[in-house]
């Protein structure tokens, strides 16, 4: 089940890389959003597991992976992609979708819900919430800064191996495709990151109250996917968005960190009957 990719231009004209998984067009679509500086590739071995002959939809962000990388950051701060999700849904005649967001992703599905909450269906928030822990949002802002520039895809392979929180990769074949993921070889034959660097800088220091956006998402049914050793979502953020939310479903993945890739046998099995359940 091969995506078809497509080009949707943004609302000034910024190309915006986009994968289709074609299916049903009546049944509700699945729309997937990556992380930070993450991309559409990132659900290639989800989508077929769950997507049960529906649409499924994902794409790069500005400044990340095949989409365009403007001059200008402003273009690539949370609420121009949150426009340029809703162009691409737009574009795409994406009326209601469930939405599957990890990390950053899913504070873009609480921003749809609070946008235009008809599009929002259902959600899935992996290891994500409104409570975000300081100390892996630091290592996510220097992760994201950093540009190795190294000479193979195997010293790629090795520094992820070495910086990267606990995953559930345990084969050489994981990591090379998360690699492959995460760096590509640039002009000058060393391998730099599939983003722009400078989105380090629109990572401040200054929290925000995320609470009142998790809030939109009163509406939509929620399955909350979280890392057992996850730096990111602790347990306590997870206890009191449970109050809120009492009907809100949550399923850890043991001994993985932020952010699980969501093919974990507990966290594939949730996700699919979460997604039948709301077809």
């Amino acid at each position: 089940m091969d995506p078809l990719i497509r080009r949707v231009s943004a609302w000034d004209g910024l190309q915006i890389h986009v994968r289709v998984w074609e299916g049903d067009p009546d049944r509700t679509p699945i729309l997937c959003l990556p992380g930070l500086v993450r991309t559409s590739g990132d659900f290639e071995t989800l989508i077929p597991l769950i997507a049960a002959g529906r649409r499924a939809i994902s794409l790069d962000y500005l400044g990340r992976g095949n989409s365009a990388w403007p001059r200008d950051l402003s273009r690539c701060s949370p609420e121009a992609c949150m426009g340029d999700v809703l162009d691409v849904c737009a574009a795409l005649h994406v009326h209601q979708a469930l939405v599957i967001g990890t990390s950053f992703g899913g504070l873009m599905a609480m921003g749809l819900a609070a946008a235009r909450p008809s599009l929002v269906r259902a959600v899935v928030l992996n290891d994500i919430g409104p409570d975000i822990a300081a100390e892996g949002a630091d290592f996510v802002r220097n992760f994201v800064g950093f540009d190795p520039a190294l000479p193979s895809l195997e010293a790629c392979i090795d520094l992820l191996r070495e910086k990267l929180p606990p995953l559930s990769l345990d084969t050489d074949e994981g990591w090379r495709s998360m690699a492959s993921l995460t760096y590509r070889r640039g002009s000058d034959g060393r391998f730099h990151p599939l983003w722009d660097t400078r989105l380090a800088a629109m990572m401040t220091e200054t929290a925000r109250d995320l609470w009142p956006l998790w809030r939109a998402l009163a509406h939509a049914p929620v399955l909350l996917v979280r890392g057992g050793v996850s730096d990111l979502l602790l347990s306590e953020a997870v206890a009191r968005m449970q109050a809120e939310r009492p009907d809100m479903r949550v399923v850890t993945v043991p001994g993985v960190g932020h952010a699980p890739i969501l093919t974990e046998p507990p966290a594939l099995a949730a996700i699919r009957a979460f997604a039948e359940a709301h077809a």
